[in-house]
């Protein structure tokens, strides 16, 4: 796909997006990596739902500004999970309400913020890491999401939001749609003792379609300890 057409795609995710309230106002960013091992990726300061694509930030590999408008202020959150993620090839960070409810509560587990709830949370999203709290455009986010060893795909930002990669736009678009239906489901569950996915439901999602989730290697790493 020519340059071009992935400005026209970060604008017409990002305008989607925008306008079914997943993150509002001038929150939340988008970017790409392109096969030169540069990125584009949304401006500063930009509405999601009013994005020009000739004013997409253009950046090359080590992250200089080659052409367009400032980028955004959360280029070390992209760039540690661009390094991290070898796969990765778009990542999607928004402000959605029922993800960013969710780091707020106080029984979530870093390693697993959300629990199996539906396949295709785990099909889309896999597993999600939760990050402690760390004001925006700060360095040492990157620090944390190196942490994770490239072994999450979806991440949430304590009382900040969810950063998601995939190998395809609309696999991170995707994705973090799941991960925000998923947070909401919680939401509305919680305290109810709902039932989850057994790990041997979750054992068969993963062999079927092929999921890399760190609870499983987890497991198979202790039983083969």
């Amino acid at each position: 796909m020519s340059e071009n057409r992935l400005r026209e795609e970060i604008c017409r995710y990002g305008r989607s997006l925008f306008e079914r309230g997943l993150t509002p106002g001038s929150s939340g960013n988008i970017s790409l990596r392109l096969d030169d091992g540069g990125w584009l990726v949304t401006p500063t300061n930009a509405s999601l739902g009013f994005l020009d694509p000739a004013r997409i930030s253009r950046l090359d590999a080590a992250g200089q500004l080659i052409s367009g408008d400032k980028p955004t202020k959360e280029i070390p959150l992209h760039a540690a999970l661009y390094e991290t993620r070898g796969s990765a090839r778009a990542i999607v960070h928004l402000h959605s309400t029922h993800a960013v409810a969710l780091t707020m509560l106080p029984e979530i587990d870093p390693r697993a913020a959300l629990p199996p709830m539906t396949p295709y949370y785990l099909m889309r999203a896999g597993e999600t890491a939760l990050v402690p709290y760390y004001r925006p455009g700060d360095p040492a986010v990157a620090d944390a999401i190196r942490g994770l060893a490239g072994r999450y795909a979806s991440v949430l930002l304590a009382n900040h939001g969810p950063v998601v990669a995939g190998d395809s736009l609309e696999a991170a678009v995707f994705a973090t749609e799941e991960l925000e239906e998923t947070a909401k489901l919680y939401l509305l569950l919680r305290n109810l003792n709902p039932r989850y996915l057994s790990p041997q439901q979750v054992d068969d999602l993963a062999k079927t379609f092929g999921l890399d989730l760190p609870s499983r290697s987890d497991r198979e790493g202790h039983d083969h300890g």
